[in-house]
């Protein structure tokens, strides 16, 4: 059995994580919280929805059927020859998800963080366990079953890039445009019944939990090799797992993977393991894995999915994408907090919109610009995100997800820990203030 040294860790971040080649495929993953239509203040046991879709079959464009923690349903596209076809295929496999769960009263919720029920843990794999373990020993209960078993998103996979400079620039572009579309996707402000003063409680969960392996791995203004900026983030981030000879598992054994590799003997499955346990905004893994946007309902999924594959696919998109989103790249406690109520972040987002909706047509996917430019007239072109509807609602006395939320409280676990700092309260920059407090 081969043991792996720290350069071996730089060798494949860059032979692996940053492999490079010809550009063309786009996927996509989207989350969805399942609620039973009957009580939706109740939780759907995740046996209920794996005997329905295994009865239905496979999806038909062939995306992937996961679950998360919590019982959240995942559909991870194949990949994908452009962006048409990947809203094509990835909106008949949702249609074959919805069709097998609608006869049992069962409903794909779209937000980002689930609004009316309170975490509630249904894993039985030991890897999830063990990172429930992880969590609850480092001081990380409550935001680590809020990300486990509440939060559902949006997800981006992307080209690398076709050489070094592509990559480069495609890597600082992503982690740019980060505090852009989580602005410009909030749909989280309600949790667990609770109004929590964010517009994404999401991304603000995420920024709270052990900064580590949620952090971002790009700083602003940062320079340097993105290969060697994953390995070093790889090898400073605490092992949350270790499997042991006999097969069982070792929760939270207390050492960074730099650490393991002095003390220890950790092998390439070691590290392949390590680098799935990582969370940031941006993650590369052959492929640049844009991680930051909330859940959305009904057929807005599509629309990140077309903005962001326009603004970094297509050239005239991503040069008016690095203009727009420079200003504001490490806005992310003001993107969670404030969204497009921010004119900067607005202003930013507006741009991004703009270049989006004019590449679409130059990457085959002429037919996703009615859908982007009603998103954009009810939000972006308004200064509102998804997340203002539903506090709307709640005002007006409307319910989330049939159930009653309410609109006077405040949860302080999250809303607390973006509470604005004082001048002699320095954050470190890029991170959210509870980040910062817990680094």
């Amino acid at each position: 059995m081969v043991h792996l040294t720290v350069d071996d860790v730089y060798q494949y971040t860059r032979g692996v994580c940053f492999k490079k080649g010809p550009p063309g495929t786009v996927g996509a993953e989207t989350e969805w919280l399942v609620l039973d239509g009957a009580a939706p203040g109740a939780h759907v046991p995740t046996a209920r929805l794996r005997a329905l879709l295994d009865r239905a079959g496979p999806p038909p464009r062939g995306s992937l059927i996961t679950y998360e923690p919590g019982g959240q349903l995942e559909l991870s596209s194949a990949p994908c020859p452009g962006l048409g076809d990947l809203h094509r295929a990835l909106t008949a496999d949702i249609a074959h998800v919805r069709d097998a769960l609608a006869p049992d009263g069962l409903v794909l919720d779209g937000h980002g963080i689930d609004p009316v029920r309170r975490p509630l843990f249904q894993a039985e794999h030991p890897r999830y366990r063990s990172m429930r373990r992880y969590f609850d020993h480092g001081g990380f209960t409550e935001t680590g079953m809020a990300m486990m078993c509440s939060s559902a998103s949006v997800q981006v996979c992307l080209d690398i890039g076709a050489d070094a400079a592509d990559a480069d620039r495609r890597w600082r572009l992503a982690h740019a445009l980060g505090p852009v579309l989580v602005a410009a996707f909030a749909n989280s402000p309600v949790r667990a019944g609770r109004r929590t003063g964010l517009r994404s409680t999401r991304q603000a969960v995420w920024a709270a939990l052990d900064p580590c392996r949620t952090g971002p791995v790009l700083r602003p203004g940062a320079d340097g090799d993105p290969a060697e900026a994953w390995a070093r983030y790889a090898l400073d981030a605490r092992v949350m797992v270790m499997r042991t000879a006999d097969g069982g598992w070792v929760a939270d054994p207390g050492m960074t993977f730099r650490e393991w590799l002095a003390e220890g003997r950790p092998t390439l499955d070691d590290l392949v393991y390590h680098l799935s346990t990582l969370f940031p905004p941006v993650r590369p893994r052959g492929w640049l894995e844009l991680r930051m946007i909330d859940a959305l309902p009904g057929a807005y999924w599509a629309v990140p999915v077309a903005v962001a594959t326009a603004l970094l696919d297509d050239a005239r998109a991503s040069a008016a994408a690095e203009a727009a989103a420079e200003p504001v790249a490490d806005r992310w406690d003001t993107a969670a907090r404030a969204a497009l109520a921010d004119p900067e972040l607005a202003k930013a987002a507006r741009d991004c919109f703009h270049a989006a909706l004019d590449a679409l047509p130059r990457l085959g996917a002429r037919h996703l610009i009615p859908l982007v430019e009603e998103y954009a007239s009810r939000y972006v072109e308004r200064g509102r995100c998804p997340a203002d509807d539903i506090t709307d609602g709640i005002t007006d006395g409307i319910a989330v997800g049939g159930a009653h939320c309410d609109a006077g409280g405040v949860t302080e676990d999250i809303a607390a820990s973006l509470a604005p700092h004082r001048p002699d309260e320095p954050t470190r920059e890029g991170t959210s203030h509870a980040s910062a407090e817990l680094a």
